[in-house]
């Protein structure tokens, strides 16, 4: 009879990673398009979606926010975790968030999708910290206790400095930061320069992307164009970062022969003139940028953290990471990776190899170990 209920209880305590483990193996195929193990896909349920609007009340009153929450429809009750989105004009509507945050819930977890306003339209500003923090807050009460917390790009930075706030740690059950910044001001600088110093000292070289600083010149449009041209240019900047091809066509051929050339100009950031004026822009906001990063906030962080980043990430490069990891307490940084599986948020990295896999794998095992606990 002992042996029997020895050996019940060590099947359960080798289950509960092995099943962990298959739902991470399922989150990552069905976000990634391919098709879900038989076995994996066992572990799996479906899911009721509903969009709601939030009641958040800050400081200047009282915010709505729009929000979509996925209900694993045999686990109700089931823990919570917020994913917030990143940089993208589509909101929580956006395919890959829609996937991902439908995959958590499949595996037992209730997901909110908050809608960061700014963020969609590709401003990453104070307003966001604030309907963060406000958005986990809700969320924590409405399910009776912390909330995991997921934030890509540079929502995920955003989110570190809301926990970091008296306001809303006790909220955060912890939080997985994908591809974001430390310095907002550091990551500018890389924009500029194609270099991250990384906390060791040596240099990570990467070209940046194009859509890095044209969400920055985006942003402080006003540091970058004459008043009487910034309308006709932001209609053709915005088109541009919304993918809209035939928008950006009918708005450019509204430009006059100044704001033609003032568009091709921001469009290339490898130019003397537009790398001159990031730096002046960086250096004017400098103030605000140290408010939107989690550099300078960490090492007193009551919070459990996991960070995960690409390799190849030229948006936000992987120095960032490795400078959160840095600036962290020990006890409070639960797992770092730098993958080569993924670029930025996509699982699209270059040449990762089958161990690759196993640890990113074994990462979102560890996040949704974290997430079902109570």
């Amino acid at each position: 009879m002992l042996l029997c209920a020895a050996l019940i209880v060590f099947c359960a305590a080798v289950w509960r990673p092995v099943r962990v483990h298959l739902q991470a193996l399922a989150v990552i195929r069905q976000v990634a398009g391919q098709p879900v193990p038989r076995v994996a896909r066992a572990q799996t349920q479906p899911v009721m979606r509903q969009d709601l609007t939030l009641h958040i009340q800050d400081d200047a009153g009282e915010q709505l926010v729009r929000a979509r929450e996925y209900i694993p429809v045999h686990e109700p009750n089931a823990p919570a975790m917020v994913i917030f989105h990143g940089v993208h004009h589509l909101g929580i509507d956006e395919p890959r968030l829609v996937a991902f945050a439908a995959s958590m819930a499949s595996c037992g977890i209730r997901v909110l999708t908050p809608e960061l306003p700014d963020i969609k339209d590709y401003r990453v500003s104070e307003a966001s910290v604030t309907t963060i923090g406000g958005s986990v807050k809700w969320f924590a009460q409405a399910t009776g206790g912390p909330v995991g917390v997921m934030g890509l790009s540079f929502s995920g930075g955003l989110a570190l400095v809301a926990a970091a706030d008296p306001l809303y740690h006790r909220d955060f059950k912890f939080v997985m930061a994908v591809g974001s910044q430390d310095s907002m001001s550091r990551v500018t600088d890389y924009y500029r320069t194609g270099s991250d110093v990384r906390p060791d000292g040596t240099v990570e070289l990467l070209a940046a992307h194009e859509y890095g600083p044209l969400v920055l010149e985006y942003e402080y449009l006003d540091d970058f164009i004459p008043a009487r041209d910034r309308a006709a240019v932001r209609a053709v900047l915005r088109a541009h970062l919304y993918e809209d091809s035939r928008a950006e066509a009918q708005a450019s051929v509204a430009l006059n022969g100044i704001q033609r050339r003032e568009t091709l100009e921001l469009m290339d950031a490898t130019s003397a003139a537009t790398r001159a004026r990031i730096a002046a822009t960086a250096q004017k906001h400098a103030r605000e940028m140290a408010q939107l990063s989690p550099g300078g906030r960490l090492e007193g962080l009551k919070t459990p953290v996991y960070l995960l980043h690409g390799e190849g990430d030229n948006i936000i490069p992987a120095a960032e990471m490795l400078w959160m990891a840095s600036e962290l307490p020990p006890e409070e940084l639960q797992a770092a990776l730098v993958s080569p599986v993924l670029s930025h948020l996509d699982l699209d990295g270059a040449g990762p190899g089958a161990m690759d896999y196993l640890r990113l794998l074994h990462f979102f095992a560890e996040v949704m170990q974290a997430a079902e606990n109570r």
